[in-house]
């Protein structure tokens, strides 16, 4: 179905600058999609349900003094799904990307502003006896990923999904 006013393709990277990358693990059936573009982009939220599950959302308010973020994560594995964030701030800090928070001769660095939501897939059968959460490095692989060649489906995020 296409979405009257939607673009050529009707996914999100019809937006000019949008990036979207996905990872996934089939063993957990779980995943994490990135949304991200190479410069800072404006974006807003209205957070509902009974149970959100969100990280840095409350920078997305008018009142707040973050005007752009760096990337949104939306992930897999209920509340530690959002460790999925830190993969993803942890590669635009490398890459040089991030809200400057004092002059750059005082040698602090840049933190990427990454909000993010989760969706709870703990039940679907995936295999989640880990030792260590691996959201963190989900969220590092779909950054990696990365493109304006995205794919529909359940991919990334969707991946456990039911």
């Amino acid at each position: 179905m296409k979405i009257l006013g939607a673009g050529k393709r009707n996914h999100l990277t019809d937006v000019a600058g949008l990036l979207v990358g996905n990872a996934e693990d089939a063993r957990l059936k779980s995943g994490v999609t990135v949304v991200t573009s190479r410069l800072s982009f404006a974006c807003g939220v209205a957070v509902m349900g009974g149970a959100p599950g969100t990280r840095e959302t409350d920078l997305l308010s008018p009142a707040s003094l973050v005007e752009k973020v760096d990337a949104l994560v939306l992930a897999g594995g209920s509340a530690y799904g959002l460790a999925a964030a830190t993969g993803v701030m942890a590669g635009l800090a490398k890459a040089g990307h991030g809200l400057e928070v004092i002059a750059k001769a005082s040698g602090v660095p840049r933190v990427p502003i990454v909000p993010s939501a989760i969706l709870f897939d703990l039940a679907n059968g995936g295999d989640k006896a880990w030792r260590v959460n691996p959201y963190a490095d989900l969220g590092r692989r779909a950054l990696e990923a990365a493109s304006d060649n995205d794919n529909l489906g359940s991919w990334g995020v969707g991946t456990g999904a039911v």
